[in-house]
């Protein structure tokens, strides 16, 4: 297997026993916020029983400088903790919740065998985790590829403008030949905001309701942050679509490898310049870093997208950046 970077980061799920705990933050996967992009670590895992514990929370982001947004945070933060596991796992985490509304989690792509009570539905699966209770949730990693868990309760609110999403990736046993190739990993989640809901919990998510601010991992332009990269890195891009927008996501100087659909290997990857990524859709996109040096923008192409309450630049707007190329003075992300 390729050499991956290292990351490492303090943002992760919590073990809540210490035989695990061994095994915790690094390579468990984490979000490594200072850059904005999930990035995941480079071991890969034996199949196991992997114990989590993790608290939903009532607090405030900054998602632009001119926005400060109440959501609804797994672990105190937006996006969620990373659940990076291997095919074959069995999974066990503990939740509670510490907001003052009822919620639940859905693990979206988990096939859920023989653990259909897990599936994180109210009244259908379970009731909902009520303030100050906790749940656990158990069930086994068959589904490969990049998932992700959200709020089932109350959904075009919670997930759909208060942050209540984040990732899953279960590593297969038998990769592809090209995935063997990749030296670095990041996951783009994708999200949209009201501004005019910002403020208080229980408003906003109707038709009536207008989208103005949008996000990649829970940050608007000018709050993003690049996608570091150097000359030869094979670089994997993981898109989730956590909000209720379709998103053209296009890199600019680069074209993308579209290798996995939801979490499965296509039959026929193909290349392209922009990937449609629409509500809980995910699309795994394998770039490779052929420029010497250079700064390529990676954005939204929905013109709206790129605003922030009407005015632009905004929204999923970052650049790719090779090392050595040289810092102008008028560059945003020094």
């Amino acid at each position: 297997m390729a050499n991956k970077q290292r990351i490492y980061s303090v943002a992760s799920i919590r073990c809540v026993d210490d035989r695990y705990r061994s095994q915790s933050l690094a390579w468990w996967g984490s979000a490594l916020l200072l850059v904005g992009f999930l990035l995941l670590p480079v071991n890969s895992l034996s199949a196991a029983t992997r114990e989590m514990a993790m608290t939903i929370e009532e607090m405030e982001i900054d998602v632009a400088p001119d926005l400060k947004y109440k959501v609804f945070a797994f672990n105190g933060q937006v996006p969620g903790p990373l659940i990076h596991v291997e095919e074959g796992d069995d999974v066990i985490i503990h939740v509670t919740n510490n907001t003052s509304l009822s919620h639940t989690i859905h693990w979206h792509g988990v096939l859920q065998t023989n653990s259909w009570r897990n599936d994180g539905v109210p009244g259908v699966t379970q009731k909902p985790i009520e303030p100050g209770d906790s749940f656990t949730y158990r069930w086994k990693a068959e589904r490969i590829g990049t998932l992700w868990y959200h709020c089932h309760v109350n959904v075009n609110e919670h997930v759909g403008i208060r942050g209540m999403w984040g990732p899953i990736v279960v590593d297969a046993k038998q990769p592809l030949p090209i995935e063997k190739t990749v030296t670095k990993e990041a996951i783009m989640m994708l999200s949209t905001w009201e501004s005019a809901s910002a403020g208080k919990f229980g408003e906003g998510a109707t038709p009536y309701d207008v989208e103005d601010y949008f996000s990649v991992n829970g940050k608007s332009f000018p709050s993003t942050q690049p996608l570091r990269i150097k000359t030869g890195d094979v670089v994997r891009v993981r898109f989730i679509g956590a909000g209720g927008a379709i998103h053209a996501m296009h890199s600019h100087g680069h074209d993308m490898l579209i290798t996995h659909k939801d979490g499965l290997p296509l039959p026929q990857p193909y290349y392209v310049d922009t990937v449609l990524v629409g509500p809980g859709e995910r699309y795994d996109a394998i770039i490779t870093a052929n420029h010497k040096e250079g700064r390529f923008i990676f954005h939204d192409h929905v013109d709206k997208h790129v605003t922030a309450r009407g005015k632009f630049p905004g929204g999923p707007i970052t650049v790719m950046e090779y090392d050595g190329t040289p810092m102008d003075d008028w560059y945003v992300w020094k």
